[in-house]
């Protein structure tokens, strides 16, 4: 009998021996996305691999870029060709933007892979995504990304501190009756009650200036600094504007010159921080500041429901309020993709794990939110209810996927997810919808227009540098390193694109 039982006890750890060598040998697949402040993701991951185990046939690696370092890490990753990095959040606005990076080859060509293991994905996702997603890249006509379902239409809105407003004796209505060249009055408050320290106006520059001009990113214009506008109808964004079904060099518009004189005005009184004109701290300085609730407007491309979790996050009453009704272009439809890179020594693996991503609210749920019971918890109404675990895993939720497969929050309400879809769904199309410049033709105008763009455009657009003498010199250099030819090249574009 103590024989047999031995053979057993033998046999048993023989068996789990061959189970942890197999779990062992299945590769690692890694994925870097955008947009996080992820400080302990240890059983998060924990739980992830034990999941995707026997479904993927992988162990995950996540690489948690942030708005500050996620540009400069992809990047560099992308162009040396590293391997160890499988998949990239890409988009129409980041530096590895979705359509020139496909065209040069960095991203893998998905439609055969879509075609054997998708099929929960093209189940999930709007055909509509699936079609924003399809591009002329290295490898001919093709899908060379997952489109994440998340809000597929734009509307660039105030970020109000309402918390702060009111102490300030001011309410939600009044700002609505403001625009951005009658805030000064409102600051002028804010920083008579709070202090030289404080200021007011939270910017992402580059953002504020569309906000401000209704202008739209053209889709393969330099990821990094948009050089090219298309301006919409602010009364009607199916509408073609006064400005035409035309694309022009931004930085030589009225509008932008108003825009950067008022900038200026701003700046120099003290509204604005001066790390937001600054590339290498722009982005943390704007995310630390929204964080702590530190400013009274700010900039927000938003996301329906999105007043909820930042007023969560940070512990202020948060409020939007738009600028333009919503609509869908090709930005907003290609705003938030995951590419596999065509380095990856793990495809199909890495789309197996894509697939279930978007498709599994368990994984979904378990990615983006963390583990129940640490991270957050269901009431009795089945919401999610945030412990203070989460502010260590907080993941950009727009970023990952379809986060339509979430269970809402509480403070999103039961039935928040039927809204969403509704409200997306009513969404206008702007005039241009579908149009990509193709800037293979005028790849060295584009670098060299690029880098001074990068000299000259934030510090304009956030009020650092005098207009009067800057966007002068800023033009000129353009002119010179062959502006006109890029328009040319792109209006081209457009008027064959618009005769189809």
């Amino acid at each position: 009998m103590k024989k047999l039982l031995a053979l057993v006890l033998v046999l048993t750890m023989a068996l789990s021996m061959v189970s942890f060598a197999a779990a062992d040998e299945l590769p690692t697949i890694t994925v870097m996305f955008h947009g996080s402040n992820v400080a302990d993701d240890k059983e998060v991951l924990e739980k992830v691999n034990e999941y995707i185990a026997d479904k993927v046939g992988a162990k995950l690696e996540v690489i948690w870029g942030t708005w500050g370092d996620f540009d400069d890490k992809s990047t560099n990753a992308i162009k040396a060709g590293d391997s160890e990095v499988d998949m990239y959040f890409t988009c129409s606005w980041s530096a590895d933007e979705y359509n020139s990076y496909a065209k040069d080859g960095y991203w893998l060509k998905l439609d055969d892979l879509i075609a054997e293991y998708g099929a929960d994905l093209t189940a999930a996702i709007p055909e509509a995504l699936m079609q924003a997603a399809t591009i002329e890249g290295a490898d001919g006509m093709g899908i060379y990304a997952v489109n994440g379902y998340k809000d597929f239409a734009t509307q660039n809105c105030w970020d109000v501190n309402v918390t702060l407003l009111e102490e300030l004796g001011y309410t939600l209505d009044d700002v609505k009756k403001m625009d951005f060249y009658s805030f000064g009055d409102l600051f002028a408050k804010a920083k008579e009650v709070k202090g030289d320290s404080f200021y007011p106006f939270l910017v992402e520059p580059m953002v504020l200036e569309r906000m401000v001009t209704n202008a739209i990113i053209i889709p393969g214009d330099a990821g990094s600094v948009n050089m090219l506008s298309y301006y919409l109808d602010p009364t009607d964004v199916s509408k073609v504007s006064a400005s035409g079904n035309t694309i022009y060099n931004k930085f030589a518009t009225e509008e932008y010159k108003k825009f950067v004189e008022k900038m200026r005005e701003y700046y120099q009184a003290g509204y604005v921080n001066p790390g937001c004109a600054v590339a290498e701290t722009s982005n943390d300085t704007r995310t630390n500041a929204q964080l702590n609730g530190e400013y009274l407007i700010g900039t927000q491309s938003y996301a329906l429901g999105y007043e909820y979790e930042a007023s969560e996050l940070r512990g202020i009453h948060v409020e939007f309020i738009p600028c333009t009704e919503p609509y869908v272009d090709t930005t907003a439809s290609q705003g938030a993709m995951i590419a596999i890179s065509s380095a990856s020594e793990h495809p199909v693996e890495s789309f197996k794990f894509l697939n279930l991503l978007n498709s599994d609210p368990a994984l979904m749920m378990l990615l983006n939110y963390g583990v129940e019971g640490v991270h957050y918890n269901l009431n009795a109404d089945g919401l999610v209810e945030f412990t203070d675990k989460r502010a260590d895993y907080t993941p950009w939720r727009n970023g990952m996927g379809n986060i339509t497969l979430l269970t809402a929050t509480a403070d999103e309400g039961a039935g928040f997810w039927d809204t969403f879809k509704g409200y997306y769904g009513s969404a206008k199309a702007i005039p241009i919808l579908g149009y990509i410049f193709n800037n293979a033709d005028v790849q060295n105008e584009m670098s060299a227009l690029g880098n001074i763009a990068a000299q000259y455009a934030l510090a304009l657009d956030a009020g650092a540098v005098d207009p009067a003498t800057e966007l002068p010199a800023f033009l000129s250099a353009l002119e010179a390193a062959g502006m006109q030819t890029y328009v040319d090249a792109a209006n081209a574009q457009l008027t064959e694109f618009l005769a189809k």
